[in-house]
């Protein structure tokens, strides 16, 4: 199929884009799976991605922290902007960017450590702590932050992987804004969760959005609308449409979208 849709890049509040993509390519061996999307991403809100499988959401997530580098036939065409700077240049350091793109994935993957050692990673590497204290400091903000703090003080030896499914996954939150990230990437957070620690992780993520850009793609339409501010629906790697949450949801531009909304198309 190759029909063409227009999606609007511009922000209607006027405001600086955290991210900007343009013409954005994205290609595994010989099949594309993103189409020259134009996309603005504002500060400080929840942009939500929605569409079904196989789309070009999550390939789109992993191409504004080059995440797809990890995957061998993967190439990427046209420019990944944070804070106008081609994340893509030769002269950016990845392991820096990924410092400040922090990513929270659909299964929660603890490491094989401590639930300290599992918060203390990041900051560890990337030198961000003088003494065991300061480092002591930074584990300990990053789990208030992550709403997790008040259930783990007196366990912060054990195992991460001895914590519930939700829990794993703030902890994981804890360990992704521990480098002091400025954007984070969530792909399908709380996919694998009940429904009561998915309430807790979209409570988080409305707290966090007031220090963080956040981007979570998302296979509920309904979790879209209750944590975005901002919805970009994706069709067959082509960006259909995008803008304030509300307006897609109650009144899409584009026929394909409503019938992805309401029900019609899968």
């Amino acid at each position: 199929m190759n029909q063409t849709f227009q999606a609007s890049a511009t922000l209607a509040d006027g405001g600086s884009a955290k991210i900007s993509t343009r013409g954005l390519d994205v290609f595994y061996g010989t099949k594309q799976a993103l189409f020259g999307i134009d996309l603005e991403i504002p500060r400080n809100q929840v942009t939500a991605l929605i569409g079904a499988s196989g789309c070009g959401k999550s390939s789109f997530l992993r191409s504004i922290n080059r995440m797809n580098d990890t995957v061998p036939e993967a190439r990427v065409r046209g420019k990944v902007l944070l804070d106008g700077e081609d994340v893509y240049d030769p002269k950016v350091d990845v392991v820096e960017l990924r410092a400040r793109v922090g990513m929270v994935f659909q299964k929660a993957n603890p490491f094989p450590k401590s639930i300290f050692e599992n918060v203390a990673y990041g900051p560890r590497i990337h030198g961000m702590a003088r003494s065991k204290a300061e480092l002591g400091d930074i584990v300990i903000g990053s789990l208030r932050r992550a709403g997790l703090y008040d259930e783990v003080k007196d366990r912060l030896g054990d195992r991460g992987t001895s914590l519930s499914g939700g829990q794993q996954q703030r902890l994981c939150i804890a360990r992704a804004i521990a480098t002091r990230p400025e954007v984070l990437l969530m792909d399908e957070p709380a996919s694998a969760l009940d429904p009561i620690a998915t309430a807790v992780i979209e409570e988080l993520i409305d707290e966090l959005r007031r220090n963080y850009t956040i981007v979570i793609v998302t296979h509920s339409m309904q979790q879209a609308a209750r944590v975005s501010q901002r919805t970009a629906f994706f069709h067959q790697g082509r960006l259909v449409e995008e803008g304030p949450t509300e307006q897609i949801f109650s009144l899409p531009r584009h026929k394909r979208t409503e019938d992805y909304i309401t029900g019609k198309v899968g």
